[in-house]
């Protein structure tokens, strides 16, 4: 069965909430404007092959991602605390072959690799009575893929070309690439992604529990899709020729050549696929 464009299925929301139980490694505190700390002296600028990556992990705080016009990759980290003690939360650098990998780590056994940061019981304690916040501020030259994570945070990605992964726990993520292709994924908040080629990835995934997903990909785009909602609506501007039956909250068919495979999913929220 052909789907035509904009097709859309609506469905009420449910009265029941769901719930969610999710580990937080620390607290996400608002911070007083007046009682508010900060200090900026970490920053790093370094250059990174193309195609090559830079990694930046985080526990608390979000990152945002920008253009650098210097051909250089620019990293700044901004710590801001309350009643935190800053000396307790450090930020290390390391050269990983070609590529950067950047963490903030909060306590003195916490560590950190290319799959994230891993730190001790004791320190997820010590964690929980420390509000101090880090925000990255990274700038990239075109070409140079972007690796990103935090758990209480936002991640902003805006003028890169090229390949961006993107993931935390408690904040949305805004993710565009000129390039592409880019992969996102949280648990409460929205997921906003724009590609300009998915080029030769095999599965693209974005998933949330409560927000929405909203992915925009080039007219040329081809993959076959699942689309899934509880509370919401599943919309797309693409014709999809449909697999099986046609439900109000799932989409299962073929875009184009069907050679990738995408999956959107969320929970509390709409799931929507635009043409760029």
């Amino acid at each position: 069965m052909l789907l035509s464009t904009s097709f859309a299925a609506r469905v009420t929301r449910s009265a029941a909430v769901v719930a969610l139980a999710t580990a937080m490694v620390v607290p996400m505190l608002s911070v007083g404007a007046q009682d508010t700390q900060t200090d900026r002296s970490f920053s790093w600028s370094g250059t990174i092959p193309a195609g090559k990556r830079i990694l930046i992990k985080n526990i608390n705080g979000g990152v945002e991602v920008e253009r650098s016009t210097s051909g250089r990759v620019e990293v700044t980290a901004e710590k801001k605390w309350r009643k935190g003690d800053p000396s307790w939360v450090r930020i290390e650098q390391k050269k990983i072959g070609d590529e950067v990998l950047i963490c903030g780590l909060w306590g003195d056994n916490a560590r950190c690799d290319e799959n994230g940061i891993h730190s001790n019981s004791n320190n997820n304690n010590n964690n929980r009575n420390n509000d101090v916040n880090v925000h990255f501020v990274v700038r990239v030259p075109d070409g140079v893929k972007v690796d990103i994570s935090t758990v209480n945070g936002g991640l902003e990605v805006t003028g890169v070309t090229t390949e961006v992964r993107a993931s935390t726990v408690n904040g949305s993520i805004t993710a565009k690439s000129a390039g592409g292709p880019v992969r996102a994924s949280t648990v409460n908040g929205s997921v906003n992604v724009s590609m300009g080629s998915i080029g030769s990835a095999d599965d693209l995934e974005y998933e949330t529990v409560n927000g929405s997903v909203t992915i925009s990909l080039p007219a040329n785009f081809g993959a076959q899709l699942e689309l899934s909602t509880v509370n919401g609506h599943v919309s797309t501007d693409f014709p999809i020729t449909v697999s099986g039956s046609l439900s109000s909250r799932r989409i299962r068919g073929t875009v184009g050549d069907g050679k990738t495979r995408l999956r959107a999913s969320t929970v509390n929220g709409s799931v929507n696929l635009r043409k760029n």
